[in-house]
Order: structure tokens, then sequence, then C-alpha cells
């Protein structure tokens, strides 16, 4: 029996399979989600330094694979040993192995996060082309989620090649036809932009970043116009309720902004999985 006639026969092993390198891939999107916007800053500063004309001092390589990963407080270089995703953390028991200082817990939770999110594409999606492309849309959100919470930025270099491989996915009818995909990432972009502007001639100031814009087309992109109600009513749900309890139970401050990029990303992901669902039954009960 071949290898993929395997996957092909046995559901079991493919959902095993894919939640395995889903684990994997939870650690490497760790690393860009630490490193990804530290590199987009020096770029940013060596630009402004040669628009200024100013010399660049040419720094050591850093990007997604140098250097290796370290303990940012003793500067310990992580082992294979211990890079192992949540056994390595359970082992050293939340904490470096030279210095003992505490390490974040998010680590673990975002390899098992991208782990139970790739096993549920493989059972929902079964081998096949739709399963791959599912899971390299969900990666990408996991990663862009989690930016925007530590930066409140969305990448270009995550959204933009995603939206574009959305419209590449449905030119055979992946998730939806390419016209309602590409109406779907035009109107996308335009309906939250056109809150922005009319937030903003009314209040003088900037309800949203410009990364949200671009995060809703692509969601359009990959799932057509007309999942973009559902995922607009999802997110601005619980993003209301969620910055509602941080005012009053955690007292954040109003004035302070809320990534919104975390909801829509939620919301886009709803959507993959049980979007046509959610939108036949609203129908039918109009």
């Amino acid at each position: 029996m071949s290898f993929i006639h395997l996957l092909q026969t046995t559901p079991v092993f493919f959902i095993s399979l894919c939640a395995t390198i889903g684990l994997m891939m939870g650690s490497f999107l760790n690393v860009v989600i630490h490193r990804l916007p530290l590199m987009l800053e020096r770029q940013w500063q060596q630009q402004c330094a040669e628009l200024h004309g100013k010399t660049v001092e040419v720094s050591l390589p850093f990007n997604i694979v140098t250097p290796r990963s370290s303990c940012p407080h003793c500067g310990h270089k992580i082992t294979a040993l211990e890079n192992i995703p949540i056994a390595s953390y359970l082992t050293l028991k939340g904490r470096c192995s030279q210095c003992r200082t505490a390490i974040s817990p998010r680590y673990p939770i975002i390899e098992a996060l991208t782990s139970v999110i790739s096993g549920l594409i493989a059972w929902h999606f079964g081998y096949g082309l739709a399963a791959f492309a599912a899971l390299a849309f969900a990666w990408s959100m996991i990663a862009l989620a989690f930016i925007d919470l530590d930066t409140q930025l969305l990448p270009d270099d995550i959204t933009l090649p995603l939206l574009w491989g959305g419209l590449l996915v449905n030119l055979n009818d992946g998730f939806t036809d390419i016209h309602s995909a590409i109406i779907g990432a035009v109107a996308g972009y335009l309906a939250l932009w056109s809150i922005y502007w009319c937030f903003k001639f009314a209040t003088g100031k900037e309800g949203m970043g410009h990364g949200d814009f671009k995060l809703l087309a692509v969601i359009g992109a990959w799932f057509g116009w007309q999942m973009l109600p559902l995922v607009i009513l999802l997110s601005s749900l619980v993003g209301a309720a969620v910055g509602i309890g941080l005012i009053v139970v955690a007292k954040h401050r109003r004035d302070v902004p809320i990534s919104f990029g975390p909801y829509l990303v939620g919301g886009g992901l709803i959507a993959l999985f049980w979007g046509d669902q959610i939108n036949r039954a609203y129908l039918g009960l109009l």
C-alpha cells in the first residue's frame, strides 16, 4: 500500500499526521510571530536612514532561520531536544534549562492550538487539495492573530500572499467560484475602508488599521462575498463583548486601541469550517 493510498483510505492516519505536522508548524509559527515584526522594524529603520542619507550599519543576519533561538534572559541556545513542541516545555517544567527563568505558556498554547485546528481541517475536508489549502490558510491566520495581539500590525508579508493565494485556490471553484472570490476581495476591503473613513470624518480619529481592510479582503477572496456579513457580524459581536469586558473588569482605558485582527481571524476560521451551514440556517430563518 502506497503512502498516498494510505492517506486517502485511512482518515485516522491522515488526521493524526496533520495534527502532528500542526504541532511542528505551531513551533515554527512561534518563531514567525516573534521575529517577523522585528524584521520589519529593522527594514523600516534602514529605509528611513537611507532616505535621510545616513550610513546604514550592517548588523548580524536576523531572519526566520538565523540566528538560532535562545533564551532572552541568559542567551542559552535552544537545543533540538529543548525545541520539541509541548513535550520539551513539560519536561523543562516551563523554565529555561540554564537560568530557570519562566518560559511563557503561550508557546505550547500556540503549538497545541495549531495542532488541534490542523487535525480538525483533516477531519472536516479529508485528504485532498481543499485540506492542504485550508491548512495554509489556517496557519497564516494564526500567525496574523498573534502578531496583531502583540504589535497591532497585520504584515503585508502574510496578508498579500494570502489574498492572491485565495484567488488562485478558487480558480477551479475551491471554496467558492472565482467571481464570488474576486467580488469578496474587493467588497471585504471596501467594507472596512468605508467604516474607517466614516468614523474618521465623524470623530477625527482612526477607528482601525489598514491591515484590517486587507485581512477582510483575504477572507472574501477565500470564501466569497457571501461570507462577509457573517464574518463581520461575528467578529464585531465578539470584539465588542471582549472590549467591554476589558474596560469593566480589567480597567482597560477607552483611548487605548484593541486589536481587531484576532476577531476577524476567528470569523474567518468559523467561515472555513461552518460558514455554509450557518449561512443556510440564517437564510432559512429569513
